[in-house]
């Protein structure tokens, strides 16, 4: 594939800024939501036990959501279809403030998760639909590192506003966003892909798995760094008040490698490029069982931000070529509940290894499941054509 030398500067116009905003707008209230649970209901009857159990209701919703309601996506009418799921996604935000009720709460934070499920690849669609080829690729290194910039500040704006202000306040911000992002959706221009009529095909859309599986492996990776990096770091003796600045470090490092891929072409196809940089990643991660001491588990983190980030640019890229351009926004809904599904499984494999064993296990079990995607991954595509 042949790259223009264009810089970032080239993606500096209105309608992409336009897209930045939306983004921004939208996908911040999704990074919220894990910590805005456990203030919403650390002083109801289950605590912190009710909050994982709302959160994997809301995972779960995201996955079926993005699945199921990505296939109905119709490039003609999407963004009135997103501005639907972003206001059903607020009115079950809202709920989840106004109740106490545990069915009300399983319900709405479903919904939560279901409701706006589709804006992430709808987004990535339109915003591919606005740049000419040579820009995609740093179109979607942008993308990447708008969200890695979105999931670095998500817990500290929930912290400070549940700890200044109420329990509730992050709920009334993500709930503003969402309607703000509402709204804003029908200020994005039709760029080419919005310019098509008709839903994407189901096997279509599921053609494109082995892609998908790839996705999942990489956010294995991140489970691992957010779920058992404080057991590791106390396993190790490490005070675990240095979690917070470590995460903010592995998201500031995704958004860099995120940047850096797109800055120039790389040799080897998009399919070679994201299985090398999953393995480096893989590598990485596992390396954080290894070292004994903070600068050792520090430096490893960082650099498995540094190539995370790459392989979900490629696996984005690999997806845009695979699928038609109508399937574009219903493959990338596909690709973030498949990749809601791998980062699932990495949390249950993780509990597992770190009840029989201890979070090093854990650590190696994460990625072990990376390695088995990965390698599922690499013999179905080597199957398929190119």
């Amino acid at each position: 594939m042949t790259i223009s030398a264009a810089g970032y500067r080239d993606l500096a116009n209105r309608d992409v800024l336009a897209c930045a905003v939306v983004t921004v707008a939208a996908k911040l209230p999704m990074s919220m939501t894990p910590l805005m649970m456990v203030f919403l209901t650390r002083g109801l009857p289950g605590g912190y036990v009710l909050a994982a159990s709302l959160v994997a209701v809301y995972v779960l919703g995201e996955v079926l959501g993005a699945a199921l309601l990505g296939l109905f996506l119709d490039p003609s009418r999407m963004r009135g279809q997103l501005s639907v799921g972003l206001l059903v996604g607020a009115g079950a935000f809202t709920t989840l403030a106004l109740t106490q009720n545990v069915t009300v709460l399983a319900i709405a934070a479903f919904v939560a998760g279901a409701g706006p499920s589709t804006t992430p690849g709808g987004l990535r669609a339109m915003l591919l639909g606005l740049v000419p080829d040579a820009l995609v690729p740093k179109a979607m290194g942008f993308d990447a590192m708008i969200t890695q910039v979105v999931w670095a500040v998500a817990p500290a704006l929930v912290t400070v506003l549940a700890l200044s202000v109420d329990h509730r306040a992050p709920v009334v911000v993500s709930v503003s966003l969402v309607v703000v992002a509402a709204w804003l959706v029908f200020i994005l221009p039709r760029g080419h892909v919005t310019s098509r009529s008709g839903t994407a095909k189901p096997h279509v859309v599921a053609s494109a798995w082995p892609i998908y599986l790839v996705s999942a492996a990489a956010l294995a990776q991140l489970a691992v760094a957010e779920l058992v990096l404080p057991a590791l770091l106390e396993h190790r003796g490490i005070a675990i008040g240095w979690i917070g600045p470590l995460l903010m470090g592995f998201a500031a490092c995704s958004a860099l490698g995120a940047v850096l891929y797109g800055l120039r072409p790389w040799p080897g196809s998009l399919r070679t490029q994201g299985l090398v940089l999953l393995v480096v990643t893989a590598t990485c991660v596992g390396a954080l069982a290894l070292f004994p001491n903070l600068p050792g588990i520090a430096g490893a983190l960082l650099a498995a931000g540094l190539f995370q980030s790459g392989v979900l640019v490629t696996r984005s890229l690999a997806l845009r070529e695979r699928l038609p351009v109508g399937a574009h926004a219903a493959g990338f809904s596909m690709m973030y509940a498949v990749t809601g599904a791998g980062y699932g499984l990495t949390a249950v494999v993780a509990a597992w290894a770190m009840d029989v064993g201890n979070p090093v296990w854990a650590v190696f079990g994460g990625v072990a499941v990376t390695l088995v995607l990965t390698a599922v991954s690499a013999a179905a595509e080597r199957r398929q054509p190119r």
